[in-house]
């Protein structure tokens, strides 16, 4: 392929086409079914798919079909297929992923911003869901479209696009079985949603933490009764919770306890941390939003990595039954509710580590205090298989001839729930997983960017292993 004449034509398309588009998505608060329960009624998702599918027919892409494939209660999901061109093998299959729903909104927008108001500065495109995941549908039909200009050939592709991602894509394991005979047995799975350690050369992802999230609680009173009266006699549900707490971490360093959310870190993990650190620097830890003074978890690179990609870490994401700072009465309260987000090493089975956090969370309750653990969807990380040497070639060539630096491999701490189950479906499988969520681009939070000259170069880099994926010998 001649990346010169590949990026033309994909910097040419971007601009022209998919900019504009992603203006117009980003306006959608097409928000995730877990923080839109009506979102069948809103209709938000349902005018992301439409303007998603609109845009990617009305491309010039030979030998495509697509359809929008609904199961009765479930979101919509795009469904494309693009038949082998030129010499590839007609029943070799490639797959591409993305999603199209989004976040909720998020405060702490900076001023000019917003969720749903997109704005270009700087060569980024601000607004929720651009980058998380918006640009995958576009950017996967611009490779395909970038191969097919210079009549190169490629083995058929299936390009998946779903709405529930964000919520753990719960309703994917439903359409994956329902269209599994149309998908085949993919060689290769390419996947536009996940991160990169900095803008100047190409990243792959090759570990993804896991996560068993849910809603802790502990109840005292059947209602709220004055402060002055019941302290010292009723116990605090608050302190119920943070003595529970302390089961899982220690307070004051923020390790996590328990030894089954743990797992050993392969070798081949640990050397690429170490070279991701080297390349990286401090700006594995400066790339955060800090507050002055805050001091990064951690006293080396290496290890601020690993907390990020291969050691559990908890968060806690919202709060229930504590009022306002201006609705604050002298009350003790009945209850207090948490939510816990606990990310797993790739490794731990979601499913597992959500039961286990029950029974040491819910076992002897301070106080003899009601409490219960209800867990959200989990999920389980992925690690993924070793990079076959014509993808590492092709991964090389694209990062050198498009950023002037070569390819990069990195663990990652989110979740791609899909990762995942393709990993069990297809174990002989090849994979590319990366993206656009590089330092500041602040995924979930405000200020969510899209970095466009860095995803007009990672196209043209899904096109150049689009095209070695049909040479490949080993």
């Amino acid at each position: 392929m001649d990346h010169q004449t590949a990026q033309v034509f994909v910097d040419e398309i971007w601009m022209d086409s998919i900019v504009p588009e992603l203006v117009e998505y980003i306006k959608i608060p097409a928000k995730s079914p877990d923080f839109d329960a009506e979102w069948a009624k809103h209709g938000y998702i349902e005018a992301a798919v439409q303007q998603i599918f609109d845009w990617c027919k009305a491309q010039d892409v030979r030998g495509m079909t697509m359809e929008i494939v609904r199961l009765e209660g479930r979101t919509p999901l795009i469904f494309m297929e693009i038949e082998a061109h030129g010499d590839a093998d007609p029943d070799d299959t490639i797959l591409m992923y993305g999603h199209l729903d989004k976040q909720p909104e998020m405060t702490g927008w900076a001023d000019g911003l917003g969720p749903w108001e997109p704005v270009i500065r700087d060569g980024k495109l601000y607004g929720r869901g651009g980058a998380d995941d918006g640009y995958a549908a576009f950017s996967s039909l611009a490779a395909v479209m970038a191969v097919q200009r210079q009549d190169l050939p490629h083995a058929r592709c299936v390009v998946i696009i779903e709405a529930c991602e964000e919520s753990s894509s719960y309703d994917l394991p439903f359409y994956i079985d329902h269209l599994k005979t149309r998908i085949g047995e993919p060689s290769l799975v390419v996947c536009l949603d996940s991160g990169a350690g900095n803008y100047e050369q190409l990243w792959l992802t090759v570990s993804l933490r896991g996560m068993a999230a849910g809603t802790l609680r502990a109840d005292v009173l059947s209602e709220g009764v004055h402060s002055g009266y019941a302290s010292g006699v009723v116990p605090s549900s608050f302190r119920v919770l943070r003595q529970l707490l302390s089961r899982l971490e220690d307070e004051t360093t923020g390790k996590v306890l328990p030894d089954y959310l743990y797992a050993d870190i392969p070798e081949q993990r640990l050397e690429q941390t170490r070279a991701m650190a080297t390349a990286l620097g401090d700006d594995v830890w400066k790339a955060y939003p800090l507050v002055d003074g805050i001091e990064p978890m951690a006293d080396n690179n290496v290890d601020r990595i690993l907390n990020r990609t291969w050691r559990p870490a908890l968060s806690y994401t919202g709060i229930n039954g504590i009022p306002s700072l201006g609705s604050a009465g002298n009350v003790l309260r009945p209850f207090t509710a948490m939510k816990l987000s606990m990310r797993i090493p790739a490794t731990v089975d979601g499913d597992s580590a959500s039961q286990a956090m029950k029974e040491t969370l819910e076992a002897n309750p301070p106080a003899n205090a009601r409490v219960s653990f209800e867990a959200d969807h989990a999920a389980s990380g992925w690690n993924a298989p070793t990079v076959a040497p014509w993808l590492h070639k092709s991964l090389e060539k694209g990062s050198q001839d498009n950023y002037g630096q070569g390819v990069m491999y990195m663990g990652e701490g989110g979740t791609i729930p899909f990762m995942a189950m393709l990993g069990e479906f297809f174990p002989q499988a090849q994979f590319v997983v990366t993206g656009v969520l590089g330092p500041k681009s602040n995924a979930h939070g405000p200020n969510e960017f899209l970095h466009i000259p860095f995803a007009r170069k990672l196209t043209t880099c899904v096109a150049q292993v689009l095209t070695d994926h049909c040479q490949r010998s080993a």
